[in-house]
């Protein structure tokens, strides 16, 4: 029987295949706008697991409702907004777009390389890459398949080598839980905390004991074929 892993590089071959094809026989059509949420998500599907697609289409990788409410929030606050992120991607150039700075955090070397030319357009954003160590006992491990024995804590962490507090800190990356908890206590007080994929068992525990008030977003999501869940959680 196929691993979901297996599975999951087998649609994502597929997919990104259908979309060089339309894309050769000229029948893709370009990105409709993102209001035109449904006609968006379906152009995306080909994308999956191409970051540098991703921002081309000027979306982060969070549910669509959540990316309009995030907007929505960045375009009404004050200026130089200040980001912290946990894990970066498409959705640190579209916060490069909207911020005055970003901060981002990267566990994955290679991954950060292949965004380092987008993001070299971009000045106010800097990108540091922390890779987890190798320990018996983790005193921050990561539940992610594959990442048994690793040790988050200098990742988590990195959050508090940057002086000042953040207006919006994304948690999209490695060691959650933990990094929630780092944000906390970083986050100016009418901050803002982006937690994707808060649907997860673990991630719910982490979120219902932080004391932060959480708004939940469901549903689509750029490049997914499955709903998704984003939450965005401010201080009560």
């Amino acid at each position: 029987m196929r691993s979901l892993a297996t599975m999951k590089r087998i649609y994502t071959r597929s997919v990104r295949g259908a979309g060089r094809a339309l894309d050769l026989l000229g029948l893709d059509g370009g990105a409709p706008p993102l209001d035109r949420r449904w006609r968006h998500w379906v152009h995306s599907l080909t994308r999956v697991h191409d970051s540098h697609a991703l921002v081309e289409l000027d979306v982060p990788w969070w549910t669509y409702g959540a990316i309009a409410a995030v907007e929505e929030w960045l375009s009404a606050r004050p200026a130089p907004v200040r980001v912290f992120e946990y894990g970066s991607g498409a959705s640190t150039v579209w916060l490069a777009r909207r911020a005055g700075q970003v901060h981002s955090v990267e566990h994955d070397a290679g991954f950060a390389e292949l965004m380092g030319s987008v993001l070299a357009e971009h000045p106010h954003v800097a990108l540091s890459v922390v890779p987890p160590v190798a320990r018996t006992h983790p005193a921050l491990p990561s539940r992610k398949e594959g990442h048994q024995g690793l040790d988050f804590a200098e990742y988590v962490g990195a959050i508090d080598d940057v002086p000042g507090s953040f207006d919006l800190v994304v948690i999209d990356g490695r060691a959650r839980e933990a990094c929630l908890g780092a944000a906390i206590e970083r986050l100016s007080p009418d901050g803002l905390i982006v937690f994707d994929n808060s649907r997860r068992r673990r991630y719910r525990r982490a979120i219902t004991g932080s004391g932060l008030r959480e708004q939940v977003f469901r549903g689509l999501t750029p490049t997914l074929p499955y709903p998704e869940q984003t939450s965005l959680l401010v201080r009560r």
